[in-house]
């Protein structure tokens, strides 16, 4: 998943898909802490919007839940129509993403408890490079541009063997923190949602999850490398504004998120290119 803040969220909201019969920012029929009301969950379309979609059609009704999903191709908007009210929870980021949207944009959502979903490898791809080694001296590589996802891609290359950071370098990493690159890899830095249509521009970039998955690549196929699911911080959760965890319909969406149908739903689906975190 990843972030920037580089468009408006009018622009943004323009172009989000959307599943469902209401646009964002229109009357919602949900009310925080009726359990009959819909509860209105804003996600990426892939893999977040998919997952959302067959509990919808295969869960929620069973469970007493109603469910609407609206599909946001950005990773600023889901976070700002929680804050606003206009949805009532979103599912597409991490936690080292969220810390740092709160911090820069005042707001408060929260990840809901024991509602950690799955983990989207983050990969690097080329259209013309098939082994890392083979990546040339003063290649270009693109990168996501939003600070947690563009530090955590500078950790992949370094965790490859391509750069070393500088000691102490975290979730906040930039180019600027890079000690050693023997290639002279130059770096683009690009909105997360660009990513797989510069692959034709650069010769390699790391690329996002979701946005892999919707352009058809696969981390454990296609990617030159990719992260480790071990120990990996960057897990997706279910996030409400600070106050709504304990919704009655928040709840019984946690917990279907991370159910046994889900978790085979995930592994049956994705084959690896997204795992179950639950």
């Amino acid at each position: 998943m990843r972030n920037t803040t580089t468009f408006t969220t009018a622009v943004l909201a323009a172009g989000a898909l959307t599943l469902g019969l209401t646009a964002c920012g229109s009357d919602k029929d949900s009310g925080s802490g009726d359990a009959n009301a819909t509860l209105t969950v804003a996600a990426t379309p892939t893999p977040q919007g998919e997952i959302l979609t067959y509990i919808k059609d295969n869960l929620a009704a069973k469970a007493g839940l109603k469910l609407e999903v609206k599909e946001f191709t950005d990773y600023v908007t889901p976070n700002t129509a929680v804050q606003q009210g206009e949805v009532d929870a979103n599912y597409f980021q991490h936690q080292p993403y969220l810390d740092d949207f709160n911090k820069k944009n005042g707001t408060d959502v929260v990840a809901v408890p024991n509602a950690t979903v799955h983990l989207e490898p983050l990969g690097l791809y080329s259209q013309d490079v098939r082994k890392l080694d083979d990546l040339k001296k003063g290649a270009t590589v693109a990168l996501p541009n939003d600070t947690t996802n563009e530090a955590r891609a500078l950790k992949l290359l370094e965790a490859n063997g391509l750069i070393e950071l500088k000691s102490g370098a975290g979730y906040s990493a930039t180019p600027k923190d890079v000690t050693s690159n023997p290639k002279n890899i130059e770096f683009k830095e690009l909105e997360a949602a660009q990513l797989p249509r510069s692959l034709a521009d650069v010769d390699a970039a790391v690329i996002n999850g979701n946005y892999a998955l919707e352009a058809e690549l696969s981390p454990a196929e296609d990617a030159l490398a990719a992260e480790s699911a071990q120990d990996n911080p960057y897990a997706n959760f279910l996030a409400v504004k600070k106050g709504d965890e304990d919704d009655p319909r928040v709840r019984k969406l946690a917990k279907l998120l991370t159910s046994p149908e889900v978790k085979k739903f995930i592994e049956d689906k994705y084959e690896g290119a997204v795992v179950a975190a639950f």
